[in-house]
């Protein structure tokens, strides 16, 4: 599936819609080069789930966990100023198989042998300064529903 977007405020309006449709233990690769709109998509799924603080990327920090509705969580990590995952790959592991988080990758490609087989890839392209296209892969049965719910 291809998803055009033509602004920044359709990239926000795509989350939402992907947030919609999440229920607790998936998991997001986000694929794409600096300046695609990984973060601002990460910031519509947030916004969707019901986060009331501020995201912001954890290109520094790695990784930020944000309380949302119905008791889940959502999970934002950003590997792109790692060379080697070394403890984080630990941390991944088990928060990939909670139930209640919801896990979002940028830059995943470092720990690509710790995500679960069945996560929902998006890769997002840049024809123009100003649109994008997200290119959906669903890996496996689960994401698969989510990518026919989109």
């Amino acid at each position: 599936m291809i998803i055009e977007v033509k602004s920044i405020i359709e990239m926000n309006a795509f989350g939402k819609r992907l947030a919609g449709v999440l229920h607790g233990g998936e998991v997001i690769e986000l694929i794409g080069d600096v300046g695609a709109g990984k973060t601002t998509l990460t910031k519509g799924i947030a916004e969707g789930l019901g986060v009331q603080e501020e995201v912001q990327s954890p290109s520094f920090t790695i990784s930020r966990v944000y309380p949302v509705r119905d008791g889940l969580h959502l999970a934002h990590y950003d590997f792109y100023r790692l060379n080697d995952a070394g403890i984080m790959k630990q941390e991944l592991d088990e928060v990939v198989k909670d139930q209640t988080t919801i896990t979002v990758v940028e830059w995943g490609s470092i720990v690509s042998g710790i995500l679960p087989t069945d996560r929902l890839t998006l890769t997002i392209v840049p024809p123009t300064e100003q649109t994008r296209r997200i290119i959906v892969e669903a890996h496996g049965p689960r994401s698969q529903k989510l990518e026919a719910s989109l």
